[in-house]
């Protein structure tokens, strides 16, 4: 694996993934497109990791796929080159966000920057649903659906909605206990 290109893929994410961890998952779909470094599956798997672990999705990506492709060297420099880019922006913005807050111009860009990150990190959501929910190989409609997954998912944002004030850790573990459960998705 080529360090600098690892460095610049994960610097480009850092760079342009604005609105935290899920909305790289456009950009980590793309890497799973251009390069071997990880699959589709690896991908669906390291969120559900990154989800249940301490740090944010769009770090631990980067480590993993550096870790795995270069060793700790390769995870080190992706990791590096996703946090890069936020690290200089936000010394830059610090440096004048007084002077630029009232702007309207920067508001509305704001705003736009706003309504973009929620398109992105719903297209993420349903590439993350499709992974999960639907079964390749099935002939008909009882077969092309996970029905266990779709169920659990069901389950646990019926219990979110009941129980708002739960921490989402526990949400977490009681997906975890329900996929022990039932043998796995």
């Amino acid at each position: 694996m080529n360090l600098w290109l690892l460095f610049f893929e994960f610097f480009k994410i850092g760079l342009f993934s604005v609105g935290g961890g899920l909305a790289t998952l456009p950009f980590l779909n793309k890497l799973v497109e251009k390069y071997d470094w990880f699959t589709s599956g690896d991908l669906a798997n390291i969120i559900a990791v990154s989800e249940s672990t301490p740090g944010p999705l769009g770090i631990n990506m980067a480590s993993y796929t550096g870790f795995t492709g270069a060793g700790i060297m390769g995870g080190i420099i992706a990791t590096v080159g996703i946090v890069l880019p936020s690290y200089l922006v936000i010394l830059i913005i610090a440096s004048m966000l007084q002077k630029f807050n009232e702007n309207r111009y920067v508001q509305t860009a704001f705003a736009g920057l706003r309504s973009s990150v929620v398109g992105l990190i719903s297209a993420a959501v349903l590439g993350i649903m499709e992974l999960s929910f639907i079964q390749s190989g099935g002939s008909g409609l009882l077969e092309l659906f996970n029905w266990k997954a779709i169920a659990a998912f069901l389950v646990l944002v019926l219990l979110r909605f009941r129980f708002q004030k739960a921490h989402p850790i526990i949400l977490i573990v009681i997906g975890a206990v329900v996929g022990m459960a039932v043998g796995g998705f």
